[in-house]
């Protein structure tokens, strides 16, 4: 017997899952530190041999290891509205909180382990000057944005209070002792930014080049990302690749990160039987989630309507029209289940839940029209949905599982 007609060695299960769970644990925490989670970091150090090159070659992220952190750099994404920071209330950060927080971290940049609130002030202030933007700290709305930019990075863990009220701080001006993690704060900024003299220079300098993986990352990357896969938004290069592939790929994303691929003729959803890996919980708790879910199936029988072609495409057109006669019908039915705001407001309630099924990737708002995927019928309180035949006779996405 040769050396190559040798067998592979047995595969260990119990270390297959440490790398599993250490792998989502990334994937869920791209920031992990010994203070907050030491036992996933532990666990991203035993492996971090093979978790290394797992995601360098596998989605072209790199993974920095070191005794007290791991962080996995995920340059290269595309800019995405739909997934930016959030304040501790759950509204999305402006415009104005990210400057706020570029400069926060600038002025960290220069400040001792130890700061109070007030030095920290005067850094951002400097820090702003510097940078030519112009900005009001005696003012409660920048007050409040720098607060934001305060308390986002302590819950990632590069500041960590000591000792004061910094909850209070942008109303009742508190004050407030912090520790600067500055192990953490020099892995936080992915891109190198000497070079970089505009926002478009930052995404030049992100992204990973051709030869990096090409259309393998590209679609891995999606999967992982956003789950939801369309084989007609892919490029032709990436579109061959997944069809040589996708069989193949079941087993990565399964051994790798737990994930299940339900392939249809449409493309293909990653499926989290655990619940862990996403940041977005649908239908979830809540008035708007559960109005949002029914006007989904409203949505999904009016697509179904539609003259939809599965072998040419995922996205079915519904008037909006159509849809808010749909939404107002929802509402009458179920107006009583809806929490008194809602019931007070239904353009707010339509507004609310249509930017819920827009994150969701399940519609998209074109303005006169709505964009309803095939993938919305597997959410849609609807028992029976059409069956559409795809290429080689493989089931729509549109096609429900008994």
């Amino acid at each position: 017997m040769t050396l190559d007609e040798r067998p592979a060695p047995p595969t260990d299960p119990y270390a297959e899952a440490e790398r599993r769970r250490a792998a989502r644990a990334l994937v869920r925490t791209p920031l992990l530190h010994a203070d907050g989670h030491a036992d996933d970091l532990a666990l991203v150090r035993r492996h971090q041999r093979e978790l290394v090159p797992m995601f360098a070659d596998g989605l072209g992220y790199r993974l920095v290891v070191e005794p007290t952190l791991a962080h996995l750099v995920k340059t290269g994404l595309h800019p995405d509205a739909t997934r930016g920071l959030r304040r501790r209330n759950g509204r999305p950060f402006t415009p104005r909180r990210y400057a706020l927080l570029a400069l926060t971290l600038a002025a960290l940049t220069r400040a001792r382990r130890q700061v109070m609130v007030d030095e920290l002030v005067a850094g951002v202030r400097s820090a702003a000057a510097d940078a030519g933007v112009e900005i009001d700290l005696d003012g409660i709305t920048d007050r409040r944005a720098l607060h934001s930019a305060l308390t986002a990075l302590v819950d990632l863990g590069v500041l960590t209070e000591r000792d004061g009220d910094l909850e209070h701080w942008a109303e009742r001006h508190t004050e407030s002792l912090l520790d600067v993690h500055r192990d953490r704060l020099a892995v936080l900024v992915a891109a190198p930014l000497s070079t970089c003299r505009t926002p478009e220079d930052v995404l030049t300098v992100m992204e990973v080049p051709s030869a990096a993986g090409g259309a393998r990352i590209a679609v891995r990357r999606h999967l992982l990302e956003r789950p939801v896969l369309s084989t007609e938004e892919l490029s032709e290069e990436q579109a061959g690749w997944w069809r040589r592939n996708r069989e193949r790929e079941r087993e990565w994303f399964a051994r790798w990160f737990g994930l299940e691929l339900e392939i249809r003729a449409e493309g293909a959803l990653a499926l989290d039987r655990d619940g862990e890996l996403t940041d977005l919980t649908f239908p979830g708790a809540g008035s708007a989630r559960h109005f949002a879910l029914l006007l989904l199936g409203e949505l999904t029988e009016a697509a179904r309507g539609q003259d939809h072609d599965g072998a040419s495409g995922a996205w079915t057109p519904v008037a909006t029209s159509t849809a808010r006669s749909a939404a107002d019908r929802v509402f009458r039915t179920w107006r009583r289940g809806l929490r008194k705001a809602h019931q007070a407001d239904p353009d707010a309630l339509w507004a609310e839940a249509l930017g819920i099924l827009a994150a969701t990737g399940l519609v998209r708002d074109e303005g006169a029209t709505l964009l309803v995927h095939a993938a919305a019928a597997r959410y849609a309180p609807r028992p029976e949905l059409v069956t559409t035949a795809g290429p080689a006779g493989e089931r729509s996405l549109f096609e429900e599982d008994a």
